[in-house]
């Protein structure tokens, strides 16, 4: 990308971040304004930050656990040798790996076909 001012996810930075005087490439300043790339932008950004806050807080409720009820997680289950904190620990990585087959089926279907949409609206 020639000319353009990447930001930290590796898109254009918004105009206002841009250094005065900086050239933008004309077709990249186009795309921006676009409203499917907005659209796109809008829906990614915040089905990942649902995902990550989801994912904070499962993690962080876990921490939380062991920290302040460590005798609720030493509750043996199932009169075997395992405990509960071994179970919610299983359960908060298979929580992860849930949340990354949903972004990714997400991303396949959903914004896929705005990417689509956007490069149809551009005309590449």
């Amino acid at each position: 990308m020639s000319g353009s001012t990447l930001g930290l996810r590796g898109g254009t930075a918004p105009p206002s971040s841009r250094a005065a005087g900086a050239a933008v490439d004309p077709q990249i300043d186009r795309i921006v304004r676009t409203p499917e790339f907005q659209q796109l932008v809008a829906e990614r950004t915040r089905f990942g930050l649902i995902l990550t806050i989801l994912m904070l807080v499962v993690y962080f409720g876990f921490i939380g656990l062991i920290a302040f009820d460590k005798s609720l997680m030493a509750v043996k289950v199932g009169g075997g040798t395992a405990s509960l904190g071994l179970f919610m620990g299983v359960f908060v990585i298979l929580f992860a790996f849930a949340l990354t087959g949903i972004y990714v089926a997400r991303a396949n279907t959903r914004f896929d076909a705005l990417s689509d949409a956007l490069k149809r609206s551009v005309g590449q």
